[in-house]
């Protein structure tokens, strides 16, 4: 019996007990070992959108043709590079060391938590100047004339949202279709921030964009709100699922937002500004303005969240595997 069980998971589950490994490893060293930040694959691929954009996106053309230049865009920078990596892990003798470098690139955000800590720190000193230098190379908006409570509700968003497409992405999309698919939508989603749709001269360019990102990340984004909001007890489920029903415009990003000012009773969101032009964004309102205090609950908030798909992915192979041993048996 025992050797048929043994026999059973090499040879049928092999590749399923290899794909978790392989995502295991990825997220733990992610998590522990971040590369650094000037040093990301994906930074060098926002530095080339964004020269690319400074080329061919004219905001004084009509919006069709802008967002055509957004589209060829889109393709020139993704597919090229997407398919090199991907036939590279077609023909590799050892596909599983190439998925783990892919993943781990794709999780190139999970380290934020450390920099998030970092900019407590630096605004507890009152050295705003410190915390301006570390939060900026993480988010699109201006951190110039930020105020520490602009920095601190800056770095509690970035925390709140960026597993959407890191951790809670990766997981999803390796599940259902491989590195492969893991690498496009991250790709697509390097190309949103930076290209960001609510800044003027990118609102039709980044169109397409936008949408194909929004839209495959749609349920990775609800999925994180609900490892989030069951921390928050019935409560913040309830909003979980009042938002997603009767207020479309709270969903993905905004409602993870939304749910942590819930939880910490705090106030995110407000006006921000992107290359000196300051845009309008609503206020989440749940309490008062946050301090530089409420960076630290953020962080473990964020933190048992990503625990809880840290564990899913850690239970699962032995669920698995005993539901094997139970059918030979």
């Amino acid at each position: 019996m025992h050797s048929s069980f043994y026999q059973q998971l090499v040879e049928i589950d092999g590749a399923l007990f290899e794909g978790f490994l392989v995502l295991f490893f990825a997220l733990l060293l992610a998590r522990l070992a971040p590369l650094p930040r000037e040093m990301q694959p994906l930074i060098w691929f926002s530095h080339l959108a964004k020269q690319l954009a400074a080329k061919v996106n004219r905001p004084g053309r009509a919006p069709s043709q802008q967002a055509t230049a957004g589209f060829l865009a889109m393709l020139l920078l993704v597919f090229p590079f997407w398919a090199i990596i991907t036939f590279l892990l077609e023909l590799a003798a050892f596909p599983w060391f190439f998925e783990f470098l892919v993943l781990y690139l794709c999780l190139s955000d999970a380290g934020f938590s450390q920099v998030a800590d970092e900019i407590a720190k630096a605004l507890n000193r009152e050295d705003n100047a410190s915390a301006k230098k570390l939060l900026q190379p993480w988010v699109v908006r201006d951190t110039d004339n930020l105020s520490e409570v602009g920095l601190t509700k800056a770095t509690i968003e970035k925390l709140a949202t960026a597993p959407i497409y890191g951790t809670a992405s990766t997981i999803f999309f390796f599940a259902i279709a491989g590195a492969p698919m893991v690498l496009a939508v991250r790709m697509i989603k390097q190309l949103e921030l930076s290209w960001p749709p609510i800044q003027p001269k990118y609102q039709y360019f980044c169109r397409t964009v936008h949408t194909l990102s929004t839209a495959l990340l749609a349920i990775p984004a609800w999925l994180w709100s609900l490892s989030i909001a069951i921390q928050g007890g019935p409560k913040a489920l309830a909003l979980l699922f009042r938002t997603s029903k009767n207020h479309p415009a709270l969903r993905g990003y905004v409602m993870s937002v939304s749910l942590v000012a819930n939880i910490l009773r705090i106030e995110l969101g407000g006006p921000q500004k992107f290359s000196g032009q300051r845009i309008d964004v609503a206020k989440v309102v749940y309490g008062p303005q946050p301090h530089h205090e409420m960076i630290a609950p953020a962080i473990k908030l964020t933190s048992r969240a990503c625990a809880i798909w840290f564990s899913f992915i850690t239970l699962l192979p032995f669920i698995w595997a005993g539901l094997r041993w139970l059918q030979t048996l």
